[in-house]
């Protein structure tokens, strides 16, 4: 049996931190130097500190508007709200790119995150992509509210 490789460890993490449970905080998942791309700003976010404010506002605008489930390896965890589901998932030595699905304002949108950890497994660089145009829109003013 082969061990697991870093992003392995690090999706199982991130998926167990997304549906509340266990006691990783999200900081403890993030390299100090960590940088997050935003489907919205210009510019990577840098630090543990801008990724952690930017993850945590995204947890609450990217539920979407009904009740869904997370999936977790063959089984499901149900979210506290929303819609938001990751549908497919490629992981291979320190990347994953996780597709997921939700529903905002009755608009579908789609999108993927793509994560890369180091040795460790501690994320050093997370970017979000979405579509379609109508859903960045809405990501940015939910977004925006969210950080105000």
């Amino acid at each position: 049996m082969t061990n697991p490789s870093p992003i392995q460890n690090t999706i199982a993490a991130w998926l167990t931190h997304l549906a509340g449970e266990g006691s990783t905080r999200l900081e403890d998942l993030l390299h100090p130097k960590v940088v997050f791309w935003s489907p919205v700003l210009f510019a990577p976010q840098s630090g543990r500190d801008l990724a952690a404010m930017y993850l945590r506002a995204a947890y609450q605008v990217f539920p979407g508007d009904r009740p869904g489930e997370l999936p977790v390896e063959s089984s499901s965890v149900e979210t506290s709200k929303g819609s938001f589901q990751y549908t497919k998932r490629v992981l291979d030595g320190n990347y994953a790119v996780l597709e997921f699905e939700t529903e905002m304002g009755g608009l579908q949108v789609n999108g993927v995150d793509i994560i890369t950890c180091d040795d460790d497994g501690l994320i050093t660089e997370f970017k979000v992509m979405i579509r379609p145009y109508k859903a960045i829109e809405v990501v940015r003013e939910r977004m925006a509210a969210m950080l105000a």
